[in-house]
């Protein structure tokens, strides 16, 4: 199966093309890097060309309202393209509970980009994952100082950005969903106790205040980025991870 992999040159588009390769799959990265510009169109209709399937990892560059036009843009745009090239299913990456929280104009952006690839003309699936691990030290960054780090203590079910593209390739290696799958980690943490366990884990002196007026997860109210019952659950546990590396 030849799939193109839309930001296949990022962090978790590049373990998807990794791995799809390693199925015995033809993945094809498509980036800014290799000449594919997805709000202009440049270079989309040759990165297409041929493919059964299209993963479509691209992220917009900013957080605040240019987002909602990045993938409206970008969604209309590779809709239409794959429409004229034959792509037989569309997959997205999305956030689990993104719906929940209008608060966050990025949240929104990616629930557009979510109805977007619904109304479209393709066979589509759309996989909702929790937060990476891998953010976590730059959420903290965000609200810290020197001596202190305040976090709020919004619930949330992180998981590996590598589990994430195992996810990811499950669904685009198979059937159209037709609908949402949703995945998390294994555990739920607060997130001012995931950032204690952080600053334990490396050795950083620095005080972890909890002030529920911090930071971008400020917007979410109650349980908005938990799983329901039906979330596969990925196998990496935080600790496990921090402690590798």
């Amino acid at each position: 199966m030849k799939l193109t992999v839309i930001g296949g040159t990022g962090l978790i588009g590049s373990q998807v093309v990794q791995q799809l390769t390693a199925a015995g799959h033809e993945a094809v990265p498509a980036a800014l890097s290799t000449g594919v510009d997805l709000i202009s169109g440049k270079g989309l209709d040759q990165a297409l060309e041929g493919a059964d399937t299209v993963v479509n990892l691209a992220n917009s560059p900013t957080f605040d309202e240019a987002s909602l036009d990045f993938f409206r843009a970008s969604m209309t745009n590779l809709l239409a393209a794959g429409h004229q090239a034959g792509v037989r299913h569309q997959v997205i990456l999305s956030i689990v509970g993104v719906e929940q929280v209008p608060e966050l104009v990025y949240y929104r952006a990616k629930a557009l980009q979510e109805e977007l690839l619904r109304q479209g003309p393709t066979p589509y699936s759309i996989v909702r994952v929790t937060q990476f691990f891998e953010f976590m030290e730059p959420t903290m960054s965000w609200t810290s100082d020197d001596t202190t780090v305040r976090l709020p203590a919004t619930p949330i079910q992180p998981m590996a950005a590598a589990d994430v593209a195992t996810a990811v390739v499950e669904v685009a290696g198979g059937t159209p969903l037709g609908g949402i799958r949703n995945v998390a980690g294994p555990d739920v943490f607060r997130l001012d106790e995931l950032g204690r366990i952080t600053l334990a884990a490396r050795q950083d002196a620095r005080t972890l205040v909890t002030d529920d007026t911090a930071g971008l997860f400020a917007a979410v109210t109650g349980d908005a980025l938990l799983p329901g019952p039906d979330a596969r659950l990925a196998p990496t546990h935080y600790r496990d991870w921090l402690a590798a590396r």
